[in-house]
């Protein structure tokens, strides 16, 4: 075995096998159950008022004070949304159904409707226990509510060193990577100067802190989502008479009945839920602890307003994105549910990526890809930007935000662009895997214990009639 060979088979069987067996992903998924159940079924139950104060806002024209040293409620989102909705969005739905079968996007749906009163609670938390330093500047996200909220210091370090490492791996390699292979798919570009041409942007833009990273996505966001939802709907009108076979195909798969045994049938339910799961996270970031660093730094004081944008968050990313990249997939012809295997052949080969680039080929013909590589850099170049700051954030906790080391770590992230660029993507995939469920645990933890201050605020919130 090739050393890249070597260190696949560690993560991927040994590491990951453990990380995202059944124990962690009860862990996962069951934190989100807790809180549902505890919050009385919030996603479904005020969905009005979640809609009305998420969407509804979008196009408010309130006004914004410049001399504010934080950001707005809707920058603090496009944020967000802009290290949530990624290449997990395009690469990572494709790589569920390489990995888990269709059945996976069944497992995503799962994922993601027990998310949005994770990710929910996690906003309300990062809120409610941040800290304002001398310039008037918020910090906050799970190392603070860990550590104000639960009182314990030592779980908070752990969370932020975990946080630290994971933005070298869902929020750099994977996306840079996954970049570099779609332009040179599409355009022939070489992997190596996509990830210079990337990293020398990027850190143009990182260098200059939180308010320049919000002042581009909040701009960039709304416009990359657009204009990859608008050329799924084609597609999806297009192929509109197979979309009744796509639905019935998630689902069977979810449940699979066509392998015989016992043992079999569970191996293959198991392996979508672990796919669709761990893919579902990565794209929607629920229980990770990201999201709320970003929603933290916003000038809104109500923790509840700005939790809300955490449901919303997950709605747009998984239950619509991802589920246009899936369905689009599925319904092109480029994905045999039949034989659950890929039968396709592109330049790309069988990479996560070129699955959706083929899908998207087969009915605009070159025009497929070029839009594709397009939505993926615009994908990436957004979420390498929204990680960044947690990375900064998380650094900042340890070292008590020194400015060296936050300038080091910049110049280092900016760097690790470039070697993701190059490096194989099932390795890339697989670490960010890793790092991502070691990020989450200790945040997952904090969630289930705090239960109650959300609860009680989210009480507060509906009585004052909101």
């Amino acid at each position: 075995m090739t050393f890249f060979e070597t260190l696949l088979d560690l993560f991927e069987n040994k590491i990951n096998g453990f990380l995202w067996g059944p124990p962690m992903l009860i862990l996962l998924v069951g934190a989100g159950i807790f809180l549902t159940i505890r919050l009385n079924v919030f996603q479904v139950s005020k969905i009005k008022i979640w809609w009305k104060g998420t969407f509804g806002q979008i196009l408010s024209k309130k006004a914004k004070d410049k001399k504010d040293s934080n950001i707005t409620p809707f920058q603090a989102v496009t944020t967000a949304l802009a290290s949530t909705v990624g290449t997990g969005n395009i690469a990572g739905v494709a790589g569920a159904i390489i990995s888990g079968g269709p059945g996976a996007v069944f497992w995503m749906w799962v994922s993601a409707f027990f998310g949005m009163m994770t990710k929910y609670a996690e906003v309300v938390l990062a809120v409610k226990f941040r800290e304002t330093d001398a310039n008037g500047v918020h910090h906050g996200g799970p190392m603070y509510y860990i550590q104000n909220g639960l009182k314990a210091k030592w779980l908070a370090v752990l969370f932020a060193i975990f946080g630290t490492l994971a933005t070298f791996g869902i929020g750099n390699l994977t996306q840079v990577n996954t970049a570099a292979g779609a332009l040179k798919d599409s355009f022939g570009v070489p992997v190596l100067a996509t990830g210079i041409g990337i990293a020398v942007i990027c850190a143009l833009v990182i260098i200059g802190g939180i308010k320049r990273i919000a002042s581009v996505t909040e701009k960039l966001v709304p416009f990359m989502a657009v204009f990859y939802i608008i050329g799924s709907i084609i597609v999806l009108v297009m192929n509109a008479s197979k979309l009744g076979g796509a639905f019935s195909t998630i689902f069977s798969s979810a449940f699979s009945l066509r392998s015989v045994g016992g043992g079999i049938l569970g191996y293959i339910i198991m392996k979508g839920m672990r796919y669709g799961v761990a893919r579902g996270v990565f794209s929607n970031e629920a229980g990770l602890g990201s999201a709320p660093i970003a929603h933290a730094a916003s000038n809104s004081t109500d923790p509840v307003e700005q939790g809300l944008w955490g449901v919303f968050e997950v709605f747009v990313d998984t239950i619509i994105i991802c589920t246009m990249t899936a369905l689009v997939i599925l319904t092109t012809g480029i994905y045999d549910a039949g034989f659950d295997k890929l039968q396709f052949v592109y330049e790309g080969g069988h990479d996560k990526a070129s699955l959706v680039l083929a899908s998207f080929s087969n009915n605009f013909g070159s025009l497929g890809g070029i839009f594709v590589s397009i939505g993926i850099l615009f994908f990436a170049g957004s979420t390498i930007l929204g990680w960044s700051y947690y990375g900064q954030q998380c650094l900042g906790y340890l070292t008590n935000k020194n400015k060296a080391v936050s300038m080091a770590y910049k110049v280092v992230f900016s760097l690790v662009l470039i070697l993701g660029a190059v490096w194989k993507s099932s390795l890339v995939w697989e670490i960010a895997d890793t790092l991502n469920m070691l990020m989450a645990i200790p945040n997952l933890i904090a969630l289930v214990l705090l239960s109650k201050v959300v609860i009680t605020l989210t009480k507060e919130y509906l009585a004052r009639g909101k």
